[in-house]
């Protein structure tokens, strides 16, 4: 039988057996691995033979830590992140009033706490231009929202409401709030928001993953699933809409405790591309606003001890029930842990789950580590924990340098982020970008994971005994996800028989280190159908 696609003349990194020259598709699936002369007999007349003239062929990128729903919920609103900084955010904004009228509310996000004194955005920069509109911003890390007088005052958010549990309200010198609500605090504004609807779900459903196409991304986990989100999912499915494989994380109320695990076994269900078999829970909040757990207090300017250690959002001791009740029902465990302190929670709770039920194949993950102990670097390959990193926080920028390294000490500071040492002492490894926290694409993560620096920032290499070498960050962004995605046998790598979830760059990155980010993407297929191209050419070339 002839083949539908075949690619020639490529440098195909296949991640599992060296480099081939071509590959052959057939109903989807990869049939052929070679050179060009063992691809040619199966080319038949309605063939399609892309010559990637020296382009490289990898296994699509996986993203293990994303949020493309939200991502995409931002996109169809008031966008700030091709913002520069606070002014152009606040151009962006009112610029968006002035567009929609109509709206009730000025919902979206994507500004950066590094524009801002402190980074807190203050509510008199959102009077000036919008006075008479609630407006509700989410930080571009999630963890803060960003809002005006008027949707304090609609909210009934006054110097007299207390901090949540698991938030802060950043205040004036009266106690009256002053615009910025950390973590928890956020929903006392943002829950009053208008829901959106199904089809705004679909729509932002549809616009991130797009996006995530275009940047390479064949798979995902979604790292924060609600019931609505799920239904977007699910209908997109079945519609034949969703073109990405994707694992959904059920979103852990940690208002409540382990009462909600039937619902979720409810939830626990498989739709075309789309499986709701793993559960996050947010253990932490992140350094930068002083949430993240720690087990040694955050610093102050002068570099004195504050006694605030951060937030542990779940109780240790009920997080180790919890997850070893999950781990008994078959659910893989997602945990956001930013501080050295949520860490060490999560993979005790992994500990105890082992100890209760024995090992399983549930490959339970840690995301973010920003701060690690050293004495805990070890547990993960101990427990088998895949630690799913965030490389492109592991650099120097401005948030790294003003809001965090200062707060957490030298010694402290020399724990962030320890993929390397990671590696070294066998944790597996998986990769993400945590979008629209952060870019969506994986060849920047990748550079960063490998250089620990960002193109064009004008600072050192940070911690470059923590560098990954280039196979084992694409690996981590490829073999890695699909791992913990339990997709392994299906994708992740360039084999016979397996789905045909590619992605052409327009060069080999692997080459020059130094010059990842150089590289593009061309066009990306799942199960060889293309879902992004930049391809100049994609007429069928037949060959009798």
């Amino acid at each position: 039988m002839f083949a539908d696609l075949i690619f020639v003349n490529g440098v195909i990194r296949t991640m599992a057996d060296g480099i081939a020259r071509a590959v052959a598709v057939r109903d989807g699936r990869i049939v052929a691995v070679g050179a060009d002369t063992d691809v040619t007999p199966l080319i038949g007349e309605s063939t399609e033979v892309v010559d990637l003239a020296g382009r490289a062929l990898l296994p699509g990128f996986q993203d293990s830590h994303v949020h493309p729903v939200l991502a995409g919920l931002t996109m169809i609103r008031c966008d700030l992140h091709d913002a520069r900084d606070a002014d152009e955010a606040l151009e962006l904004i009112a610029a968006y009033a002035a567009a929609h009228p109509e709206q009730e509310w000025i919902g979206g996000g994507g500004w950066s706490m590094d524009w801002f004194p402190g980074g807190t955005p203050a509510r008199g920069l959102l009077d000036a231009i919008v006075p008479d509109r609630p407006i509700h911003l989410i930080n571009q890390d999630g963890h803060g929202a960003w809002v005006n007088t008027e949707a304090l005052q609609m909210c009934g958010v006054d110097a007299e409401t207390r901090d949540p549990q698991d938030g802060r309200i950043e205040r004036e010198a009266d106690g009256y709030p002053q615009g910025t609500l950390h973590e928890g605090a956020a929903h006392l504004v943002g829950d009053h928001l208008p829901e959106p609807t199904p089809d705004d779900l679909l729509r932002a459903l549809r616009a991130g993953q797009e996006r995530l196409h275009s940047v390479g991304v064949t798979a995902w986990q979604d790292a924060m699933v609600s019931p609505e989100v799920q239904r977007a999912y699910e209908s997109a499915a079945a519609a034949g809409i969703l073109t990405g494989r994707v694992v959904g994380a059920l979103w852990w109320d940690r208002e409540r405790g382990a009462e909600q695990i039937p619902e979720l076994i409810e939830r626990r269900r498989a739709t075309g591309r789309f499986r709701t078999t793993s559960v996050k829970i947010m253990q932490d909040g992140v350094a930068e606003n002083f949430t993240a757990a720690m087990t040694s207090s955050y610093l102050d300017g002068c570099g004195c001890g504050t006694g605030n250690h951060g937030l542990s959002f779940v109780d240790p001791i009920a997080l180790r029930d919890h997850v070893t009740r999950l781990d008994a029902a078959g659910f893989q465990v997602h945990i956001h842990a930013v501080g050295d302190r949520a860490a060490r929670e999560a993979l005790d709770a992994f500990a105890r789950a082992r100890e209760v039920n024995g090992r399983n194949d549930n490959r339970h993950h840690i995301a973010h580590l920003q701060v690690v102990h050293p004495e805990d670097v070890p547990r993960f390959a101990a427990l088998d924990i895949t630690a799913n990193m965030q490389p492109l926080w592991a650099a120097y920028e401005p948030a790294m340098n003003d809001l965090t390294i200062p707060f957490l000490g030298p010694e402290r500071a020399e724990w962030q982020y320890p993929f390397g040492e990671l590696h070294r002492t066998g944790a597996p490894l998986a990769a993400g970008s945590d979008w629209p926290v952060s870019s969506a694409d994986p060849l920047l993560g990748i550079h960063v994971a490998v250089n620990r620096s960002i193109p064009g920032e004008p600072y050192d290499v940070f911690l470059p005994h923590q560098c990954l070498d280039v196979t084992t960050a694409f690996t981590a962004y490829t073999l890695g996800t699909a791992r913990v995605n339990h997709l392994e046998s299906d994708t992740g790598t360039i084999e016979v028989g397996k789905y045909a979830d590619l992605v052409v760059l327009d060069r080999d990155p692997f080459t020059e280190p130094g010059r990842i980010l150089e590289a593009a993407v061309v066009a990306t297929y799942v199960e060889g159908r293309q879902v992004y191209s930049r391809l100049p050419d994609r007429k069928p070339v037949h060959t009798a």
